[in-house]
């Protein structure tokens, strides 16, 4: 990316202004929540929460396993490790893919279930369809996809000329990307471009007067609601597809083996999107209603909009070998589903290309194409090399895997019937809106505390037993829990993408747990009110 142009001169005769560019962008780029400068009682809490866990988690899966509880041996040694796992993954004592690998090590260790079986959901077609768009989602980081979409976008004549049309459009670029790229790299991709936009709204209003001269940059108004608009919009975006974020492959596919109905790429879009639009308009409002920018009409970012897309130039090999990539994987997701829409669901052709065009096939080979395709033919240099690969998230993949393991081993015990029967006598949710209700809500306080990743891999398992022991169909309710999953506003412990924009140094705490605290709430509403009826309009499930 180019270089910052040089902020204008002060104009004659006023007084020492602060550099807003400098402090900016001076080093206040991205950082994950470990780099970042906490607050002595921030980092008070911290290590309370990681000691706790360290003490906690096993004591919890010792004592339980020797309550006199009635249950089953088997199962509940299995509650005991999961209790475990699940106290590591909310206190983090340890990275939370390596606590759930330990939880996978003890159901070995303790007998639970042979090493095969309890392998084997590593070799989840899932897991490829994750490794794809990992691969992909970084070789758009690597050669700025996302920042030359961004400037299309905010060239587009208007946009430029007023604060809330501008975060309106980072929130659609966000949106758009995050359903493809995972939610951490989309953002981390826009952060330096919002944040030099948000250097000139500041200098700007510091040459209207709007602000003193001696205001906090890092502490504007319009400021917060760009940068949770970006964090809050790659959620939203992150629900449209199923390879948009973690929690929904997990959660489809926790839902495809409990329930036997395959969700297919189109399906999950089209009872989706609805959710997503409805969403993003509260979003919008919520945001602009509790962080109402100082300022409204602006000049100059247009300038520097132009200056920087000036400054990329013609797109490079790498970014038309990339876009080649993705565009063909896209494609080859969709095509079963064209084909079933057009020639019928029973054709040889839909058949044909539905057996064949597996999602996470279809992953591995858009992933593949990055490493043939050349950007200098001559030296061999293809688009990605493997240092570039080795840098994805691995540490979700693994989570993603014992998340699974634990699925299918509350399944195979029975501990997941017994856990459902429990909470139906308990609970008293007789209805499907009951839990519902309970589903998305549970998986919004999980999510809060621990990663959206976590929290559905441990709310599903629990959301479809339950939905048996009442006589409940469990597609809505999990689906809804999957959803929900990927909630979790307030903190910047939530998600990633809320570390990403709280390190920037632009958000105050108080200000994302208020305006998290409103959205997860307006999200629950419009997640528990529009999941059944989109699923009975497009069938799904059924």
């Amino acid at each position: 990316m180019s270089e910052n142009p040089p902020a204008p001169a002060s104009p004659a005769g006023q007084p020492q202004r602060t550099d807003v560019r400098a402090a900016l962008l001076g080093g206040r780029t991205f950082r994950s929540l470990s780099e970042q400068q906490l607050s002595p009682r921030e980092e008070r809490f911290e290590r309370a929460r990681q000691t706790l866990g360290f003490f906690l988690a096993p004591a919890v899966a010792i004592i339980f396993a020797l309550l006199p509880t009635g249950m089953d041996r088997t199962q509940q040694l299995l509650a005991a490790v999961l209790l475990g796992v699940i106290i590591l993954w909310i206190c983090e004592p340890v990275p939370i893919p390596i606590g759930g690998l330990m939880g996978v090590a003890a159901v070995v260790l303790l007998g639970i279930a042979p090493a095969s079986e309890v392998l084997a959901p590593f070799g989840s077609t899932t897991i490829f369809t994750f490794i794809g768009a990992f691969i992909l989602a970084a070789a758009m980081l690597k050669h700025g996809i996302a920042q030359r979409l961004a400037f299309a976008v905010l060239s587009v004549p208007g946009v430029a000329k007023s604060t809330y049309r501008i975060i309106i459009a980072f929130g659609v670029i966000t949106c758009i990307l995050s359903a493809f790229v995972s939610n951490t790299a989309t953002v981390a991709m826009l952060m330096p471009t919002a944040l030099g936009i948000l250097a000139v709204i500041g200098q700007l209003m510091q040459d209207r007067g709007v602000v003193k001269a001696t205001f906090d940059p890092l502490r504007l108004r319009v400021g917060a609601a760009l940068m949770l608009m970006l964090a809050y919009g790659a959620s939203v975006g992150g629900l449209l597809t199923p390879v948009g974020s973690p929690p929904n492959l997990i959660g489809r596919g926790l839902i495809e083996e409990a329930t036997g109905v395959r969700i297919s790429f189109v399906q999950w879009t089209a009872t989706v999107a609805p959710l997503c639009a409805a969403m993003f308009v509260v979003l919008a409002l919520t945001m602009f209603l509790l962080n109402k920018p100082e300022i409204r009409e602006i000049e100059g970012v247009g300038e520097f909009i132009h200056e920087q897309k000036a400054a990329q130039g013609k797109m490079s090999r790498a970014e038309i070998n990339t876009l080649v990539a993705f565009a063909l994987t896209v494609t080859l997701w969709l095509l079963p589903a064209f084909a079933s829409l057009f020639a019928g669901p029973d054709s040889e052709v839909y058949l044909f290309l539905d057996e064949r065009l597996d999602e996470g096939i279809v992953a591995v080979i858009g992933a593949s194409l990055l490493f043939i395709l050349p950007t200098n033919w001559k030296e061999r240099k293809a688009t990605m090399t493997w240092t570039d690969a080795a840098k994805i998230d691995w540490g979700t993949i693994i989570l993603f895997g014992t998340g699974i393991i634990f699925g299918a081993l509350l399944s195979a015990t029975g501990l997941a019937e017994t856990i459902g029967n429990s909470a139906a006598e308990n609970l008293g949710v007789t209805n499907v809106i009951a839990i519902t209700a309970f589903s998305a809500i549970l998986a919004i306080l999980i999510s809060e505390t621990t990663s959206n990743t976590a929290s559905a891999a441990v709310v599903v398992p629990i959301v479809i037993p339950l939905c048996v022991a009442i006589g409940v169909d469990p597609f809505i309710p999990a689906l809804a829990a999957t959803f929900a999953a990927s909630f979790g506003f307030m903190l910047p412990v939530s998600t990633p993408q809320n570390a990403i924009v709280y390190g920037s140094g632009t958000v105050p705490i108080t200000r994302m747990v208020r305006t998290g605290f409103v959205f997860d709430v307006l999200g629950a509403i419009l997640i528990i009110s529009i999941v059944p009826v989109m699923v009975g309009i497009t069938g799904v499930g059924g």
